[in-house]
């Protein structure tokens, strides 16, 4: 009797364990492609060829600031004293991974090169499901995201310039901050946007900021890469964003809510006002309308141009791609030239 009971005890035992395990299994398998936690340690897509690989010794972290979810960043270096410290602050859509071939780029040309996710993108935590709606309350956090990952995290150097390297509304990101006291040595803007003020009130009430609009469908394998969005004339790097996404369904993204779209419009026009306080040297490539007329408004800001080239010209096919990092190279160098020449006045008797 004792020995039946014992190996009822042991079967029930054994099934609660079984239970256990799927209900594990099931909440993480939840978990992907759906929940609201940030995430690192990408899976590299086999169809992608090595240039698109992770830079030699790239390291991810997370930060936030805060209650906010926790944006995630990324890092490499080169092998010897860098020339200059590189902040990439990817527009609406990108994921850090898409940027590793300029990162390589820059590394190898002497730059320390950091990736900061975006809010609610990437790898970095979402605000709301599902994980690829693009929704964030505001852009005041990953402005101050990004202040504090320069204060407390990249602590540049002196002797080392500081060059912020965004694209698309990125590019009001890097500026919101630095007009709010971060100090850069640079600012390169690639196809910089500005939101245009919206024809009618864009929202309801407040509880509807994170909802889709109309017609927004989810991500999927059919969605379009960068070359079918137009984005790029590149074939090969038309796909980057897309195997990434593929490969690692937590990365997914597709069109911004409500709430999203607000928040670029508001951040875009509260820098408007505030333009003659950015003294950082700014160089606008292929700059939106709207964003030319800040630019004329900032005391140093230049404009150049890539033409014929599409709105990723960090993806773009090399007869636009090779010229833009060159400018990009000619900005940095500028920088450590400037630097160069302040450290040796200041060291003259």
């Amino acid at each position: 009797m004792i020995e039946r009971l014992c190996d009822a005890w042991s079967n029930s035992a054994m099934v609660r364990a079984f239970l256990t395990a799927a209900l594990v299994l099931l909440l993480a398998a939840c978990g992907r492609d759906g929940g609201l936690e940030p995430f690192a340690e990408s899976r590299t897509p086999a169809s992608l060829a090595p240039r698109f690989y992770p830079p030699e010794g790239w390291a991810w972290g997370y930060i936030g600031v805060g209650d906010k979810p926790l944006q995630r960043y990324g890092v490499a270096s080169t092998r010897r004293v860098p020339t200059a410290t590189v902040v990439i602050v990817p527009g609406y859509g990108e994921t850090a991974e898409v940027w590793f071939e300029t990162a390589s780029d820059l590394i190898a040309r002497g730059c320390t090169v950091w990736i900061l996710d975006r809010a609610g993108q990437g790898g970095s935590g979402r605000y709301v499901p599902p994980r690829d709606l693009g929704f964030t309350p505001s852009f005041d956090p990953e402005v101050a995201t990004l202040r504090e990952l320069v204060r407390v995290v990249v602590r540049p150097s002196p002797e080392a310039p500081l060059i912020l390297l965004t694209q698309s509304d990125g590019a009001v990101v890097a500026l919101s901050a630095v007009r709010s006291g971060l100090k850069v040595d640079g600012v390169f803007a690639s196809t910089p946007q500005l939101a245009d003020p919206p024809s009618t009130r864009m929202l309801g009430p407040v509880k509807r900021a994170s909802a889709p609009p109309a017609g927004w469908k989810g991500w999927s394998r059919e969605s379009p890469d960068d070359l079918a969005a137009g984005r790029t004339h590149d074939a090969w790097r038309g796909q980057v964003g897309h195997a990434w996404m593929t490969a690692n369904p937590d990365l997914r993204l597709s069109g911004p809510s409500l709430g999203w779209n607000k928040a670029f419009e508001a951040a875009s026009r509260l820098l408007e006002p505030g333009a003659s306080q950015v003294r950082t040297p700014v160089m606008m490539l292929n700059p939106s309308k709207r964003a030319a007329l800040l630019c004329a408004q900032l005391p140093h800001c230049a404009i150049t141009t890539a033409p014929g080239a599409h709105g990723a010209v960090h993806l773009e096919a090399d007869a636009w791609r090779k010229p833009w990092l060159s400018a990009v190279d000619s900005f940095i160098q500028g920088r450590i030239d400037a630097t160069a020449t302040i450290s040796a006045d200041a060291a003259r008797p």
